[in-house]
C-alpha cells in the first residue's frame, strides 16, 4: 500500500478555544515571527508533509454563524499567506498552505501571491481556497448582500480556481531569457491573455510574476467548496466520523488525494488524555465545536486509527491539535515513529517540492504550444 501522508492544521494555540491557557502555549507569542518559526520547525522535524494555516475575514467566533462578546478566547490572528511567506526562508521541506477566503479576495491577487510563496518556498506552496456566507464578513467589504442563493459560493470558487490556476500558466516555463549581452530579458511572445470572462470574474491576464517553480502549486479545499466543474483541486479534505464514512469519502472524491481532518488530544495513556480534554472543556465552559471527528488517546492508538482509515481508500490526514504546545510534539515525536515502525511513513524526505512529496506530477503550461 502506498505511503500515508500528514499534514498539521494550525490555528493560534491550537483547535481548543482554551488552549492558550495551558502550560507552554506562548500567548505573548501569538502574534510573532518566532512562534510561527518554531511551530513549523517542530512540524518540520516530524517529516510531515505540510502545515496549513488557518485565516478568515472576521475575529474568531464561539459562533458560527455571528460575532461574539467573549474575551475569554483568542482574537485575532496575522495573514496566512504573509506568515507563510515569512516562515518559507527557515526551512528547507515541508509545504506550506496558507488558507484563502476566495469569496472576499480576487484571484489576480491570489495567484501572484501564491506564485510568491512559491518562489520564497523554493516549490512547496500550496493554497487552501475556503468560501464564506457570513454578513459580518461581508461587511468589512461592502460590495455584496447576503445571503446568496444556494451553490453560489462554491460556484465562484470553482471560477476563483480556474482563474488563478490559468494566470499561473500564463507565462511559459521560459519567458524569461535574461541575456544581458543582447539585452534581451523577456520573450514577449510567451507571455498570454487568459481572456477569462465568466458569472463572477472577467480577467484579461497575464499574470505579473512568473511561473511558479512547482507549475501549477498545491490547490486543496474542503468537500464542496469548490464546485465540479471548474478550477480542478489537487487535495480534498473530508470530515469522517467513522470508518465508514471515511470509505463513503473516499469513494466519492473526485481528487488525486483525500485526506481526514481529526481534531487530536494525546497523551502518555488514554486516561490521561481524556482528563486533559474535559479540564480544557470547564475552562472553556463547554466542550470545543468541531465539524471533524475528535480522537482522545494515545499516539500508537491514534497511529491504529489512521491505518485502518487509510485501508479505506484515504491518502493522508490534517491533523488538528487540541493544544499545538503539548499535541503538535506528540504527533512529531510519537505518532511519526510509531508508524515509521510499521512501514508506513517516510524516514527523510524525498521530494524537494511539495508536488513531488505527494506524487503529482508537474503539469506544462496550458498555453505553450510545445510544453517543456
Amino acid at each position: 500500500m502506498s505511503e500515508l501522508h500528514l499534514a498539521v492544521a494550525l490555528d493560534g494555540a491550537g483547535w481548543h478555544p482554551a488552549a492558550w491557557r495551558e502550560p507552554g502555549a506562548r500567548p505573548a507569542e501569538l502574534f510573532t515571527a518566532r512562534y510561527w518559526a518554531d511551530v513549523v520547525a517542530e512540524a518540520e522535524a516530524g517529516l510531515l508533509d505540510f502545515v496549513t494555516f488557518e485565516d478568515a475575514l472576521a475575529l474568531q467566533s464561539s459562533s458560527a454563524t455571528a460575532p461574539d462578546e467573549r474575551t475569554d478566547q483568542v482574537r485575532g490572528r496575522l495573514d496566512a499567506v504573509l506568515t507563510a511567506a515569512r516562515v518559507a526562508p527557515l526551512t528547507r521541506n515541508i509545504g506550506l498552505v496558507p488558507s484563502v477566503t476566495a469569496t472576499h479576495t480576487e484571484p489576480f491577487h491570489v495567484s501572484k501571491a501564491i506564485a510568491t510563496l512559491d518562489y520564497v518556498s523554493r516549490g512547496r506552496a500550496g493554497l487552501r481556497v475556503q468560501t464564506s456566507t457570513l454578513p459580518h464578513e461581508a461587511a468589512h467589504f461592502g460590495r455584496r448582500t447576503f445571503p446568496v442563493p444556494v451553490g453560489e459560493p462554491a460556484a465562484e470558487a470553482a471560477d476563483h480556481v480556474e482563474v488563478v490556476r490559468r494566470l499561473w500558466d500564463s507565462w511559459e516555463d521560459d519567458a524569461e531569457i535574461r541575456d544581458v549581452a543582447t539585452g534581451r530579458f523577456l520573450d514577449r511572445a510567451k507571455l498570454h491573455h487568459i481572456d477569462f470572462t465568466g458569472p463572477y470574474f472577467s480577467v484579461r491576464g497575464p499574470s505579473i510574476t512568473p511561473r511558479p517553480p512547482q507549475g501549477q502549486p498545491l490547490v486543496t479545499a474542503s468537500a464542496g467548496a469548490v464546485a465540479p466543474g471548474g478550477g480542478s483541486v489537487d487535495l480534498v479534505y473530508v470530515t469522517p466520523r467513522d470508518q465508514e464514512e471515511a470509505r463513503a469519502a473516499a469513494d466519492s472524491a473526485r481528487s488525486p488525494h483525500v485526506f481526514a481532518d481529526l481534531t487530536v488530544f494525546l497523551d502518555g495513556d488514554g486516561p490521561a488524555a481524556a482528563t486533559r480534554r474535559e479540564r480544557l472543556d470547564a475552562l472553556a465552559g463547554q466542550p470545543a465545536p468541531t465539524d471533524a471527528a475528535v480522537f482522545t488517546g494515545t499516539p500508537a492508538g491514534l497511529a491504529d486509527l489512521l491505518l485502518r482509515w487509510r485501508a479505506e481508500g484515504l491518502t493522508g490526514f490534517r491533523l488538528r491539535p487540541a493544544v499545538l504546545a503539548h499535541d503538535l510534539p506528540l504527533i512529531t515525536r510519537g505518532l511519526v515513529p510509531e508508524l515509521q515502525r510499521r512501514g508506513a511513513f517516510r524516514t527523510a524526505y524525498g521530494a524537494p517540492s511539495l508536488r513531488g512529496l505527494l506524487g503529482l506530477d508537474r503539469p506544462a503550461s496550458r498555453y505553450a504550444a510545445t510544453p517543456a
